[in-house]
C-alpha cells in the first residue's frame, strides 16, 4: 500500500519547484499539449484542461494572477498526467487512465470557481 502522504508532500515539493520557475513550467505545458494530442479524447474531465494550460500561461506571462493554492493544485494535476509516475501506470488498458482522471476530477473540483472567473476575464479581455 502506497503511503499517500509521502507521495501528496512529494507532488507538493515538485509542483513548487514548477511554479518557482516559469521558463520550465511552460516547458510542462509544452509537453502536456503534446502528450494530449497522442490520446483520444477522455470526455467531460478534461474538458477544461486547454483553459487551465490558458490560465497559467497567462500567469507565467503575469497578465493575470492566480491564488497560490489554486496554481499549486493545477501545476500538481498537470505534473500527475504530464509524469509516467502514476498510482495505476497508463499502460493497462482503460484503468490505467482511471487515477488520471480521478485525479484531475478532484482538481477541478477545487480550481472550479477560479477557473470560471479565469474564463470570464480571459471573455472579456481576449479573443479565443
Amino acid at each position: 500500500m502506497a503511503d499517500y502522504s509521502q507521495i501528496l508532500q512529494k507532488a507538493t515539493s515538485e509542483a513548487k519547484d514548477f511554479i518557482d520557475n516559469p521558463s520550465k513550467l511552460d516547458r510542462l505545458l509544452v509537453e502536456l499539449e503534446a502528450k494530449l494530442k497522442e490520446v483520444p479524447a477522455i470526455g467531460e474531465k478534461l474538458a477544461d484542461l486547454p483553459l487551465i494550460i490558458a490560465m497559467v500561461k497567462s500567469w507565467i506571462k503575469k497578465e493575470y494572477q492566480v491564488n497560490g493554492k489554486v496554481l499549486a493544485i493545477m501545476v500538481g494535476a498537470l505534473l500527475y498526467l504530464v509524469k509516467k509516475k502514476d498510482l495505476i501506470p497508463d499502460s493497462i488498458p482503460v484503468i490505467g487512465l482511471a487515477d488520471d482522471i480521478a485525479v484531475w476530477g478532484l482538481a477541478l473540483h477545487f480550481v472550479e470557481p477560479e477557473l470560471n472567473e479565469y474564463r470570464a476575464w480571459r471573455n472579456e479581455n481576449h479573443s479565443l
